[in-house]
């Protein structure tokens, strides 16, 4: 019960009291006992105060007691097949394992450090969750002990979430359809594999529906409970008994009336914008995706601020001796309108620290997954890849297909279509609008991660925060089904609860599908990441630095600094990462040697860098599963001797010296010469190593190096660039290294026009020389090669030398 809500239970008591005095004062009652009986009437609500907020507490932990049944029996089924598979706590994903790295860091006193020693990551997606795993490690869980916590905490937002579905489908579909999406909720199978897979998912699922649901609530709060009957007067002084209120005790001796417990009362407006307020900060605090939350919360604020009453001196008190108006709206902006302000905090939390702290607002994430921004996609590519994200959605990922079957029934996407009519439909007749509208935000928040790289990894996990306004729709669809079949025949009752019931047994009936799942996926991260992050713990140097494309497991149970080839957890990578392999091998070249990786443990396919992966130590192969990036990962000994041997031409001549030079898939260099790229280059940009290319420069071949390794970009039908001279050369030639996988003809222009061609066989790699025009390389002069015959060429390197 609110704290506001005692007050009206007062004057009914004290006036029991009063009433109970009067007789004591009669002839015949003692005299002195008289006496104390007034001062202590004020107190006489004392002991009905704390039993009132028990009930209190009680009415507010009684709805989620069935919750947390029904995900103790769930969380038993999953904890049970995991151990059984795996031997021991197991997660199905490594990037649990990078929370619990956090986490670890954190109790160890490295804010956001991901290994000691580098500094702060930005790697970080979800900032609360490893903040909620750091006190349990402080307390000593360690190691795999700490996925103990994970599956607790699972536990309590799995039914946390249960619930806050069900009271956001109420006020819309009713309490026998709400309770049935309660029930979906707790038998939706892909919650069940996430509450128990160490993730953060199901915790944002909780934090996206709460707020949702406050906001709803703020917008159109539920009709008060009618208030009790109040308590009539006691009788005047009499002995008679009242079997009906005290058991026949003299009136003398009874107690006051006491006035019949009022039901729960809802909270203060103060009271849900305060949590509300408070959801809508901490949404994106969980996942960058929670600035929808943050959004829906600010709006809720804004437009339910209270007005305030008509301005008094007494209530305005200004020693300022501001004008009353302007006193007022002060009191406004204080009373209502500024808490408005304090969910759009949130989004602006991580890009701050970053800032801060790393120098860039952006999180490394971002770089590596979000398609806006992606360099590699222009204004069309960037349009057809999202659109075939929404398709993807809508025809397969909602609808049961192939990448969700495992969670969801066949058809599904049919029912939620329905929902969403029904939703219409039961917000205009229980006049519901914003409590509609803010579930169709929600559902549309699911079209946030279309602008990802790809939604489908980790078992679509970036989707499933949204489903619970799915499950609502679902709800509405089973009210207003129960609603027709009443209409059509009165004696129908319990179509409603009959139709939720069977939405949600369709969605438990997937339960067994996603635990076998569950557990097969956390036996493979097992057997392969742990057992090979165990594995470099007993064999690798403590100083080694570990290079990894997975990087969780490994560097929590290494002990060892770790380099994130993929750069979500190592400041600087991302941008190498997505530009391809030959823009890393590039970028490997310039890093100090401390910098770069003693060890590789990795997917070599996904490496897709074989010049600096040396000898082979171990390798972890996992068969029957269907989670792990590859079958098989490989620990090597890092090789950099290859470094720097393809910077020169395989020929030089005594004298000559290189005027400037374009390192094709070096990116800095590629920049400072405006290298034109078509979109999607990421895919064509390679690191290779062979033996020397055969040369028609002249001059003597460099016997030193009889194998180089070179970064370039294929399938390229145009090059275009600009060269920088400081004065126009005595003479000059171009050197290009390329290769073709058919015989190929190539045009090259100067300024606009051709000075000649070169021919290119088919097969490894060449370099060919081509004189040029001196006199036209004076400042910023453009070059352009351009396929003439052929299907195309693969450019690594081009030089222009002379004297």
């Amino acid at each position: 019960m609110a704290e506001g809500d005692h007050g009206a239970a007062h004057p009914a008591p004290q006036s029991g009291a009063a009433g109970a005095a009067a007789p004591a004062s009669r002839p015949g009652a003692a005299g002195p006992a008289a006496a104390p009986s007034t001062p202590l009437a004020p107190a006489a609500p004392a002991p009905s105060t704390a039993p009132s907020r028990l009930r209190a507490l009680a009415a507010r932990a009684s709805p989620y007691l069935p919750a947390l049944v029904a995900s103790g029996a769930v969380g038993a089924l999953c904890i049970r097949a995991v151990l059984a598979q795996a031997g021991g706590p197991a997660v199905p994903l490594d990037d649990a394992f990078i929370h619990m790295q956090y986490a670890r860091r954190l109790a160890e006193g490295g804010f956001f450090s991901f290994v000691a020693g580098d500094g702060y990551s930005t790697g970080a997606t979800s900032l609360l969750w490893p903040v909620l795993l750091a006190p349990f490690h402080a307390l000593g869980l360690r190691g795999l002990s700490l996925v103990h916590a994970t599956w607790a905490l699972g536990v309590v937002f799995h039914a946390a979430l249960a619930v806050e579905t069900a009271r956001l489908a109420r006020p819309l579909a009713g309490p026998a359809a709400a309770a049935g999406a309660g029930a979906m909720c707790a038998g939706f199978a892909a919650f069940a594999w996430f509450a128990w897979s160490g993730m953060e998912t199901v915790a944002f699922a909780w934090i996206l529906t709460r707020t949702a649901r406050l906001a709803a609530a703020l917008c159109e709060p539920a009709p008060p409970e009618p208030a009790p009957p109040e308590p009539a007067p006691p009788e005047p002084a009499t002995d008679s008994a009242d079997p009906a209120q005290d058991g026949g005790a003299p009136a003398s001796t009874r107690p006051a009336p006491a006035q019949p417990p009022p039901a729960p009362a809802q909270p203060r407006p103060t009271s849900v914008a305060r949590a509300l307020a408070l959801a809508g900060f901490a949404a994106p605090l969980f996942r960058p995706e929670g600035a929808l939350a943050s959004l829906l919360a600010a709006i809720a604020l804004a437009i339910s601020a209270p007005r305030p009453s008509p301005p008094s001196p007494a209530s305005c008190p200004a020693p300022s001796g501001l004008p009353l108006r302007a006193r007022a709206a002060a009191s406004r902006l204080l009373a209502g309108r500024l808490i408005a302000l304090v969910p759009l905090l949130g989004p602006l939390v991580v890009p701050a620290l970053n800032q801060l702290l790393a120098g860039h607002p952006t999180s490394s994430t971002t770089a590596v997954k979000w398609l806006i921004g992606n360099p590699n996609y222009d204004g069309p590519t960037l349009r057809a890849a999202i659109l075939a994200n929404l398709r993807l959605l809508v025809t397969d990922v909602i609808d049961g297909g192939q990448w969700t079957a495992v969670f969801l029934p066949e058809g599904s996407a049919a029912v939620v279509a329905l929902g969403a009519v029904a939703l219409v439909v039961a917000a205009y007749r229980r006049r519901r609008p914003v409590h509609a509208a803010v579930v169709v935000a929600l559902a549309l928040g699911a079209l946030l991660p279309c602008t990802y790289l790809s939604f489908l990894w980790n078992r679509v996990r970036y989707v499933w925060p949204f489903a619970p306004a799915g499950i609502v729709m679902a709800a509405c669809l089973a009210r207003e089904l129960g609603d027709a079949a009443r209409r059509l025949r009165r004696p129908i009752h319990h179509v409603t609860p009959l139709v939720a019931g069977a939405f949600a047994g369709a969605l438990a009936a997937r339960i067994p599908w996603a635990v076998a799942d569950l557990a097969n996926s956390a036996r493979a991260i097992d057997r392969q990441q742990v057992w090979l992050g165990r594995w470099a713990a007993q064999h690798l140097p403590e100083d080694a630095r570990i290079g990894v494309n997975d990087t969780g497991a490994l560097a929590y149970f290494s002990g060892r600094r770790t380099f994130d080839v993929v750069g979500l957890t190592t400041e600087g990578e991302a941008r190498y990462w997505v530009a391809g392999a030959g823009s890393r091998f590039e970028h490997y070249e310039k890093l100090p040697p401390e910098r770069r990786p003693t060890h590789f443990i990795v997917y070599p396919h996904w490496m897709a860098c074989p010049p600096v992966l040396g000898r082979e130590l171990i390798a972890a192969t996992v068969e029957d599963q269907a989670i792990l990036g590859g079958t098989t990962m490989v620990a090597y000994e890092a090789r950099w001797d290859l470094l720097g041997s393809g910077a020169l031409p395989v020929r030089a001549v005594p004298g000559e010296r290189i005027l400037d030079e374009l390192d094709v898939s070096d990116l800095e260099s590629e920049a400072a010469h405006a290298y034109a790229l078509e979109p999607l280059a990421d895919l064509r940009n390679a690191a290779i190593a062979l033996e020397a290319p055969e040369s028609t420069a002249p001059g003597e071949p460099d016997p030193t190096r009889p194998e180089i390794a070179d970064g370039g970009r294929y399938h390229r039908t145009a090059d275009r660039f600009t060269v920088h001279l400081v004065a126009p050369p005595s003479e000059a030639r171009l050197v290009l290294r390329v290769a073709s996988d058919e015989r190929a003809e190539l045009a090259v222009s100067v300024a606009g026009e051709e000075v000649g061609t070169v021919d290119v066989p088919g097969g490894p790699w060449v370099e060919r020389a081509l004189p040029l025009p001196a006199a036209r390389l004076a400042g910023p002069t453009s070059i352009a090669i351009t396929l003439r015959r052929g299907s195309g060429f693969h450019a690594f390197h081009y030089w222009i030398t002379g004297r």
